[in-house]
């Protein structure tokens, strides 16, 4: 563990060093602009070792995967160092798109015809070289969920899918209705709370897959979908584990978080045109008045008009109770490892203050 002494020292040193050598002109040149520079720099270290560098919280739902993590998992335990000079949430999600690289990867795309008649778009990454696991037979296999409009062509989706390659991995991405590109064929689309086609790619791959362990992994709305699944399905699952990342546990308390002024400004109007630009008009209009839905400012709003009356929710409050995880964790089988950041805009922490972040399996 890097002590807090160590890191002041150093970083002070580093700064103090670069400033000397590389501030020659002006203000910064000066006796004084230099003591203000420094003062200034030590002082945002100290607040960035003290209140910004944080261990991460550990809760388990029982002693054997917990304990599993602390050996197997070190980084669990260890002090978490978010990027120096841009740790604020608000600002890493906006620049994320500037800064993110894109890995290379080459999908297999397969339909699959739902009991609707609709049709749910995958993409496979087969890792026909996988030097540690050859024999496709029995190769692991990934199963991906993006987010909420995301598809295989997410960055996140990608980076994942690189570092499942590496591991020899094999992985398939789980696309929404309506979100990739595919024709919409029936009137239906999705939502979190509805886990009907989650179910339908997982038996599916399962038969395809039929010798090889499968396990899974969400982004945000995936993650819900996800942990939505194993509460519904219990012990009834193939997944032998599952991960989390940056889920609404409570989508009350992430639609209130995101309706906040300035976070309403920065995120929840983009998201919104974002779900606006994925209805697909020539399919959807004959069910539903597609002209109030685009009028929509909010997620809320949105889900009013749209979501909850497609899955047939009697109220959009019924439908965000029914959509949020924690209500279910209790009933999750199967060892899930949840990843949510404490200053996270769009699950805020106290929204999932009460609830069980880490689940074990039997």
């Amino acid at each position: 563990m890097i002590s807090l002494d160590l890191n002041f020292n150093i970083l002070t040193r580093d700064l103090s060093h670069y400033l000397e050598n590389q501030v020659k002109v002006g203000l910064f040149g000066s006796g004084v602009g230099l003591s203000l520079v420094l003062g200034f720099s030590a002082a945002y270290t100290c607040y960035y070792l003290i209140s910004v560098a944080r261990k991460p919280q550990l809760v388990s739902g029982g002693k054997k995967f917990y304990q599993f993590l602390r050996e197997q998992c070190p980084v669990v335990s260890e002090t978490y160092y978010p990027t120096f000079w841009c740790w604020e949430s608000r600002i890493q999600t906006l620049l994320r798109p500037f800064v993110t690289a894109k890995p290379g990867v080459v999908y297999r795309n397969e339909l699959i015809k739902a009991a609707d008649g609709g049709q749910i778009s995958v993409d496979w990454f087969d890792n026909d070289e996988s030097l540690s696991h050859p024999n496709p037979a029995t190769r692991p296999t990934v199963l991906l969920l993006p987010g909420l409009t995301g598809t295989s062509r997410e960055s996140y989706i990608l980076h994942m899918v690189q570092q499942s390659r590496d591991l020899g991995y094999r992985c398939v991405v789980f696309n929404n209705r309506g979100v990739s590109g595919e024709t919409l064929l029936t009137p239906r689309t999705y939502c979190a709370a509805n886990t009907e086609d989650l179910e339908i790619v997982i038996e599916h791959v399962q038969r395809s897959c039929a010798a090889a362990p499968i396990m899974a992994a969400g982004v945000s709305m995936g993650g819900m979908m996800l942990a939505n699944y194993l509460g519904r399905k219990g012990r009834e699952t193939c997944l032998k584990g599952v991960v989390v990342f940056s889920a609404g546990w409570d989508v009350f308390e992430c639609t209130a978080s995101l309706e906040k002024p300035l976070d309403r400004f920065l995120f929840n109007s983009y998201l919104t045109s974002c779900l606006q630009a994925s209805v697909h008009r020539p399919v959807l209009e004959k069910c539903y008045d597609i002209d109030h839905v685009m009028k929509a400012r909010t997620i809320r709003e949105f889900d009013e008009r749209f979501t909850s009356i497609m899955f047939g929710y009697r109220t959009n409050e019924d439908y965000y109770h029914d959509a949020s995880p924690v209500h279910k964790l209790k009933s999750v089988q199967v060892p899930m490892l949840c990843l949510n950041a404490a200053d996270d805009v769009f699950s805020p922490s106290h929204g999932e203050s009460h609830h069980q972040l880490i689940s074990d399996g039997p």
